[in-house]
């Protein structure tokens, strides 16, 4: 099954990589919101230029769409050098590492996206490169194997994770700054809607700023897609001008709720109160009530109803709580919820 395109979904889609890269920050100073890692990793960087040294490398971990990415850029950057991008899932063999790393000049940054995904053998020799600034690579094979060392220039590598959870220790122990990054206030998500719809060519005002940023779940990415459906439904309806009015009528019209839910949010929802009392439910079973895989279910919509307290995950099944039948409007049935736990 093809999963249906959501409007508010953290992942990037391939067709908009190239209009989001329009709008991201060039510099800390344009960076808004992390105020604490973008002060602790101006510090780091400053320190850096001064010493005329390469920084420390660089963890970055979050849910995707919070600006890993762009912060790897802004690194770069503020360093003057180039940026070399590639992923996890990209390097197989510790030899596509190797001729990675053996490419790089001194002091350039390299942005290792889904560092968790990387193969083993890859990870292994990461870490010798990461230390010591050298590759060892093996030349033949069995009893006759030689393995080489080949001396790499400093660099600094900026590593992104959604699964931090996922790193082995000895790698996380190699980055000399570990970065955090949260969801958005809704204050800030306004600021990076007003800067972006600059760069887009038209006005915001703060009214419409905020409703677009109340309902793009605490997410840069998110908030940057909704702004553009804003402005197509502004350019085809008003002649360009934004309201307020206009911008909860071009998110209504993409199912988009004042709180951020989508259509398949609260199909998920509306199944486990309307159609399963409340819960429990299986996670098959609900996905099957809504016509969606289990994964799409699973990693699309429940971690945002889990964490707006919609949805509970208990031992017996999905459960919707108090809060997730008050913002269907309904009144959960006299005892529903009890007797989950043990």
């Amino acid at each position: 099954m093809i999963m249906e395109y959501s409007p508010v979904s953290p992942q990037a889609e391939p067709a908009e990589r190239a209009a989001e890269a329009a709008l991201r920050p060039s510099s800390l100073v344009e960076f808004e919101g992390q105020p604490r890692v973008r002060e602790q990793l101006g510090l780091v960087l400053a320190a850096a230029r001064h010493r005329g040294a390469v920084p420390d490398h660089v963890l970055l971990s979050g849910p995707p769409g919070l600006g890993k990415t762009t912060l790897a850029m802004i690194i770069a950057a503020e360093m003057g050098v180039p940026l070399h991008i590639t992923s996890g899932p990209a390097i197989q063999h510790a030899g596509d590492l190797a001729a990675i790393l053996s490419g790089l000049v001194a002091g350039e940054v390299l942005f290792l996206d889904e560092i968790h995904r990387m193969s083993r053998p890859a990870e292994e020799m990461l870490y010798l490169a990461m230390e010591d600034f050298r590759v060892d690579v093996v030349v033949g094979k069995g009893p006759g194997a030689t393995a080489i060392p080949i001396d790499i220039p400093p660099f600094t590598l900026v590593g992104a994770t959604t699964r931090a959870g996922l790193l082995p220790g000895p790698l996380r122990d190699r980055f000399g700054f570990t970065a955090q990054l949260d969801y958005y206030e809704v204050e800030d998500l306004a600021e990076i809607a007003k800067r972006s719809a600059v760069k887009l060519g038209f006005d915001l005002d703060d009214e419409s700023a905020r409703v677009v940023a109340s309902r793009s779940r605490g997410t840069p990415r998110i908030v940057n897609r909704l702004l553009r459906r804003v402005r197509d439904y502004a350019q085809v309806n008003n002649g360009g001008r934004v309201t307020e009015e206009l911008s909860v009528a071009a998110l209504e019209l993409y199912e988009v709720d004042e709180l951020g839910l989508d259509r398949l949010d609260r199909g998920v929802l509306e199944a486990i109160c309307l159609k399963f009392g409340g819960g429990p439910v299986g996670l098959s079973t609900l996905a099957i009530s809504v016509g969606e895989e289990t994964e799409t279910v699973e990693e699309v919509a429940e971690p945002f109803l889990v964490r707006q307290g919609f949805l509970m995950r208990t031992p017996r099944g999905r459960v919707a709580t108090a809060a997730g039948w008050a913002h269907l409007g309904l009144n959960p049935p006299q005892g529903a919820g009890e007797g989950l736990f043990p």
